[in-house]
């Protein structure tokens, strides 16, 4: 039987196939085009992920524009925590990772300070990072550690098991193994706890890690461009300082100046002075990244910019001449040192109580007419490249490397000082230049009260009793006279011998832009702090008088005093900034002039009752050493010796100042050898830096071409 379908509902049929199909287009549509790409990155995990792009720091440059520390692009590995712990056991990815960081000699982030293998120990020379670290981890997780039972602050044998615990690393590791694990996991948490820098896990990879974690697919590691800093020079590693994250304490600060939680600041030396400049400011970007890790694209949202470039004083291929003299020199003075201890022992004259190892030395050049330090070395130095890695080690290693003697030691400057009684004598009418001084070798004036200071010249050879003739201030410049410096000294008195002193640059800030020390100019406020004894006597005043008694000074106002003196007056600021410019060296934002301190205004002729003095020294055959040390420099120089007595059974500082040319000043030099026995035995330290100097001086630079030579 033959049925007819009714056209009403081939119809209604036709429209609901249309709709279902419309429908079907519609959200086809939605999700293949519209929605298609959100779709994608979620089947795929493909995420956008914002972040900040650190700025390139400035360069550090010499005065004629050569680099001594700039910036090296590196990669960091970083761990992406989310991925990490959701292994099935990352405990022992961490390990995996940690092995294969090892295998190609890079180094990992450790930050827990607790030795490597049992039985655990606290290190005993912890940082002060490393303890407020500590101290933050205490903190944040001081409900658990409650909970464990254990106090506030656990053993290191008690931390290590609760952290056995906490992070659940199974007792099929070995104690050691458990330290890896457990310190990685520390480094990660302690930065929650402090709210600072982000951790990296391998900071400056080197590419055969990086491909060899590629090609393992090891997923929650990531690899981020980064900058680390580049020294041109081994040399001036404390003058240049270095970098490092900050500490809770700096964030506080610079967090206001917009810096980032892991921004790099400066720690020490011009790196830390001159953070205003160096440090740039950071931009933004936002990357799409795999699961991977792999960077798929890059849209830089804010443009970093970098740091300014700044210009030191110093020249670099003097700073290096000088820090390689020092370095020899002392080591000869060493080496003659041991030699005569044989032979003193070979005679049976040898003193084992005498203390006469050299332990430290220093030596700084500056310019005579604008009292910038052109170089600054300490000795002994360390390589500032890697002071990070060695630090522990450099802090226990003999003779404290790191500490700035030519800054920061303070020294007696012996005979040094003669030229400041001098002309402060003269300029104030104690004497003139023409009267005389008849050395009687003891100083008897105030004998019936039990003083009595000799001349050095009375007991200089054994069973003699020697004696200057009459002097003049020339006179007994040369030849060193305490005798005449005893007597001027006493009527002079020591607050206007003071006064002078500390207008040459003595006992006062240098202006200097890095840490120093101030020292102390003998005077009687202050004695009972330096000597010990309240009373202030004359005896105090008369030794001051030949830069002895409580007088300290650094290395870099000996030299900066010995400018002064050489250019008749005029003290100038040790500010070891030359100039800065932009990024991209287009403009110039700030450039030296010299600042003029202080000055002794006195007749030209004191002054040049002064200069003879001191260029007699030099060159006067009655000073045999002297005079043979300097005969073949070719430029005629003046300078002064000084001896600096440490006390019983120690051996003197040898302390030596000069400047040249004699006749128009251009650079002033001074010499401090600790333990050197005398300033006539470490001067010829500083005459192979004027030739150095005179030598460097021959050549022109051209190493910043496209800007001129920084004059």
């Amino acid at each position: 039987m033959n049925r007819t379908i009714k056209p009403a509902r081939l119809v209604a049929l036709a429209i609901f196939f249309s709709l279902f199909l419309a429908v079907y287009l519609v959200f086809l549509y939605k999700v293949q085009i519209i929605d298609g790409e959100d779709y994608y990155n979620q089947s795929n995990e493909v995420k956008n992920v914002e972040r900040d792009i650190t700025a390139a720091r400035g360069d550090i440059l010499d005065r004629y524009g050569r680099v001594m520390v700039s910036n090296k692009e590196c990669y960091n590995l970083k761990i992406d925590t989310d991925k990490l712990f959701a292994n099935e056991d990352p405990n022992a990815v961490i390990l995996e990772l940690v092995e294969l960081v090892e295998s190609y000699g890079d180094k990992y982030t450790d930050d827990l300070p607790i030795s490597a293998a049992p039985p655990f120990e606290y290190d005993k020379n912890m940082t002060e990072i490393e303890k407020t670290m500590l101290k933050s981890y205490f903190k944040d997780k001081k409900d658990s550690i409650k909970a464990a039972g254990l106090p506030p602050e656990p053993s290191a044998v008690e931390l290590m098991s609760y952290m056995r615990s906490r992070y659940d690393i199974d007792n099929k590791y070995s104690a050691e193994e458990m330290r890896i694990i457990a310190g990685v996991r520390y480094s990660i948490n302690v930065r929650y706890a402090i709210n600072t820098a982000d951790y990296i896990f391998v900071e400056d990879a080197s590419m055969q890690l990086i491909t060899s974690i590629m090609e393992r697919k090891l997923v929650g590691i990531q690899v981020e461009r980064a900058y680390v800093r580049d020294y041109a020079t081994e040399y001036a590693a404390h003058i240049l300082g270095y970098v490092g994250l900050m500490t809770q304490q700096e964030y506080e600060k610079y967090s206001l100046q917009g810096y980032a939680n892991n921004a790099m600041v400066g720690k020490d030396g011009a790196e830390y002075a001159f953070e205003k400049y160096l440090h740039g400011k950071d931009g933004k970007v936002t990357e799409t990244r795999t699961p991977s890790g792999t960077v798929l694209s890059t849209v830089y949202t804010e443009e970093p910019v970098p740091g300014n470039h700044v210009y030191l004083t110093l020249d670099l291929a003097l700073q290096e001449q000088v820090e390689r003299i020092l370095d020899s020199g002392v080591n000869d003075l060493i080496a003659t040192r041991a030699q005569k201890r044989e032979e003193e022992k070979a005679r049976g004259e040898f003193n084992p109580e005498l203390k006469d190892e050299i332990t430290g030395a220093a030596a700084v050049v500056v310019d005579v007419k604008s009292g910038a330090p052109l170089a600054i070395a300490s000795w002994p130095t360390y390589d500032v490249s890697n002071i990070m890695e060695k630090y522990q080690e450099l802090m226990e290693a003999p003779n404290t490397p790191l500490f700035n003697r030519a800054l920061m030691g303070a020294y007696a400057p012996g005979s040094t000082f003669k030229p400041c009684t001098a002309i402060a004598s003269l300029s104030e009418g104690v004497i003139n230049t023409e009267q005389k001084i008849k050395c009687e070798g003891v100083y008897t004036r105030y004998a019936a009260e039990g003083y009595a200071p000799e001349c050095w010249i009375w007991n200089a050879k054994k069973g003699e009793h020697l004696m200057h003739p009459e002097e003049n201030v020339s006179t007994a410049l040369r030849d060193s006279c305490n005798y005449y410096f005893y007597t001027v000294s006493r009527d002079l008195g020591v607050d206007r011998m003071g006064e002078y002193a500390r207008n040459l640059g003595l006992g006062v800030s240098t202006g200097i832009e890095l840490t120093e020390t101030k020292g102390n100019m003998s005077n009687q406020e202050t004695h009972i702090d330096y000597a010990g004894v309240a009373e202030w006597r004359i005896g105090d005043t008369l030794q001051a008088g030949i830069g002895q008694s409580d007088s300290i000074f650094s290395p870099l106002q000996i030299a900066e005093y010995c400018a002064a003196i050489a250019n008749g007056g005029h003290r100038y600021s040790a500010s070891i900034l030359k100039s800065v410019r932009s990024f991209d060296f287009s403009e110039k934002i700030f450039e030296r002039e010299p600042e003029e301190l202080s000055t002794v205004k006195s007749a030209d002729y004191n002054w040049a009752a002064i200069h003879e003095g001191m260029y007699e020294v030099l060159h006067h055959w009655g000073n045999e050493l002297n005079a043979k040390t300097w005969a073949t420099c070719e430029w005629d120089c003046a300078g002064k010796t000084g001896t600096a007595q440490k006390g019983e059974n120690i051996t003197n500082d040898g302390i030596f100042i000069c400047y040249g040319p004699y006749k128009d000043p251009q650079i002033a030099i001074a010499v401090v050898v600790e333990r050197g026995h005398a300033g006539g035995e470490v001067q010829f330290i500083a005459r192979n830096i004027m030739d150095a100097y005179i030598n460097l001086s021959k050549y022109s630079d051209t190493s910043e071409p496209e800007m001129g030579i920084l004059k």
